[in-house]
């Protein structure tokens, strides 16, 4: 049936189960989100009990995942009611590991949200489970470790720095090649009589040492995740204002990684500030197709008194799009 498929979207999983009719229990279509394929069961009785399970496979079965999650009931139609579980945080195996029996039961239709907030590998030897996000591999170079243990050194130890950079609040060293071969923007203010080139000095002012630092050790394959993680805005506006596409990249499909109600308005404002499509896409979706609108409807209409005039108008397509009569 039609109403047994779930969209996902970044770590969001949606089933619209528009009419529950006679019977007293429906399962959904497996949905990856991760490295898994989940399923959502659903079964009406005095309550309405919600199910969470991976698919049965020979994944789920030697590498079992320990999911950190959190459940919306929404109704749909005039009288709107919405039911959060608490956060839920425990290894699934099967459809008896995890039951929410919501206190109340729906006879017409309703929206069933699983946001995902982590998800680890159970470890079946006794080692520490890790979870899967974020992927450690997306910000190494291609370089052996030996490479950027040298270029890290470089960095840290300032070997044969040749540039200084000032920043908001303090100064660092780098060298005119690594910048050079990282920036096409570096490149031309060492290539070219510019004030840099003679001074040998450059001016970041909007960024500070700590997250100046950060791009620094971006550029020289020695990124922390956790540094990255934090900077990410900050990175965002240099790699768009020094052209360093792959940085760009990697910061537009972070932030489209982790969407939610919080954080969406700003994340839409970045992506039209700095033009990034796929980003402004999944916001957009987040917030019309998966209905997220009705969650933020205060922050919504401060949102609108100062965002982009045209902004707004792709806003408002989008509705006519999404909310389109059948």
């Amino acid at each position: 049936m039609a109403d047994t498929k779930v969209e996902t979207i970044s770590r969001l999983g949606q089933w619209r189960i528009d009419n529950f009719g006679p019977c007293t229990f429906k399962r959904s279509e497996p949905f990856k989100i991760g490295i898994w394929n989940w399923q959502l069961s659903v079964e009406k009785n005095r309550y309405l009990y919600i199910r969470l399970f991976p698919e049965p496979s020979r994944l789920s079965k030697e590498q079992p995942p320990i999911a950190k999650f959190i459940l919306r009931v929404t109704t749909v139609g005039t009288n709107r009611r919405l039911y959060i579980s608490p956060i839920h945080e425990r290894l699934l195996r099967t459809s008896e590991d995890f039951v929410w029996p919501v206190d109340s039961t729906f006879h017409g239709r309703f929206i069933i949200d699983v946001e995902f907030l982590d998800l680890q590998v159970y470890s079946t030897n006794g080692e520490e489970s890790s979870s899967i996000w974020p992927n450690d591999v997306m910000l190494r170079s291609s370089a052996s470790e030996s490479i950027l243990q040298c270029l890290s050194r470089m960095l840290h130890e300032s070997i044969n720095a040749d540039v200084t950079i000032n920043t908001g609040d303090g100064t660092l060293k780098a060298h005119k090649s690594i910048l050079s071969a990282s920036s096409p923007v570096f490149d031309s203010m060492f290539s070219h009589n510019l004030k840099e080139k003679e001074s040998s000095t450059i001016n970041i002012h909007d960024m500070s040492l700590e997250s100046c630092s950060a791009l620094l050790s971006y550029l020289y394959g020695t990124i922390k995740q956790e540094d990255f993680w934090k900077h990410r805005l900050s990175l965002l506006g240099a790699a768009n204002k020094y052209a360093i596409t792959n940085l760009k990249d990697l910061c537009e499909e972070s932030l489209l990684e982790d969407i939610n109600s919080g954080n969406v308005l700003e994340r839409l404002q970045e992506a039209w500030l700095y033009q990034l499509d796929k980003l402004k896409k999944g916001c957009l979706t987040y917030l019309f197709d998966f209905g997220k609108i009705y969650d933020i409807r205060d922050e919504i209409n401060n949102f609108f008194r100062t965002a982009d005039r045209e902004l707004i108008q792709e806003m408002f397509q989008e509705v006519l799009t999404v909310w389109k009569p059948a």
